[in-house]
């Protein structure tokens, strides 16, 4: 009896602290460390500006990983992290995404606040408010990783394939009328159905990039080798970061 009842206590003191030393390590999944994204992130800062791109590129393909594996790390939201960000901020990577719901960066990329620096608008179309945007993060913020991400099955571009040239109601149009040159690119290798929209949306992403670029700072940035445009299509299904150009 005896020893039935230490081998139980063996037992029950092994599973304890396996649980203590989950909890340490990570509160979410099976991920890294809190400590650990800020020593990381820390680092990126650091580095000379021509190797900042790289280094932010990989954090946020490692944040990608751990998200489809559901090995997410705790990201840091607590009051002391927003007291650090009332002055300041210092995101890695500057990310035009799509407003669709299902399309959230931070989590996405596995990050935290004050992380990315975040453009969302339906579509990913670019006009002069989310360029001047972009233009903000890079000479105020010192961004130097610009990440123009599309996903697939796309309302936006749906709605503008199904348009088939006409305007849209209200200002749904001007969305629509930024998507059209892809569409009509695109159409050219007749392409139908869902093939045909998810051509549109990575030639839609391109074609914003081509818009960041016409940047005047932008240009100069890039020619400096300061800064880095990815393109990348997010994956509903699998939460996959598919990167178009790297």
């Amino acid at each position: 009896m005896k020893k039935t009842l230490s081998r139980i206590s063996i037992i029950v003191f092994m599973v304890t602290l396996s649980i203590v030393s989950g909890l340490n390590g990570s509160i979410i999944g099976m991920g890294e460390p809190v400590n650990a994204i800020k020593t990381q992130q820390v680092k990126v800062s650091e580095l000379p500006e021509i190797k900042r791109p790289d280094a932010s590129l990989a954090l946020l393909k490692a944040g990608n990983e751990r998200y489809q594996q559901n090995k997410l790390s705790q990201v840091d939201l607590s009051s002391a992290k927003r007291e650090t960000l009332v002055n300041s901020q210092n995101p890695s990577a500057v990310v035009i995404t799509c407003s669709d719901s299902r399309v959230p960066p931070e989590l996405i990329f596995n990050q935290g606040l004050g992380d990315l620096f975040v453009i969302r608008v339906a579509g990913n179309v670019m006009d002069k408010i989310e360029v001047g945007s972009v233009e903000y993060a890079v000479e105020h913020l010192n961004t130097s990783l610009i990440i123009v991400m599309g996903h697939e099955h796309c309302g936006a571009v749906g709605a503008a394939v199904e348009s088939n040239g006409k305007k849209g109601q209200g200002n749904i149009g001007a969305i629509i009328n930024k998507i059209e040159p892809s569409i009509k690119k695109i159409k050219s290798q007749n392409l139908q159905g869902e093939e045909l929209i998810e051509a549109v949306s990575i030639e839609n992403i391109n074609n914003s990039t081509r818009d960041i670029k016409k940047s005047k700072v932008i240009k100069e940035e890039l020619k400096n080798g300061k800064i880095k445009i990815v393109e990348a299509k997010y994956m509903l299904n699998t939460g996959k970061v598919e990167w178009l150009n790297n």
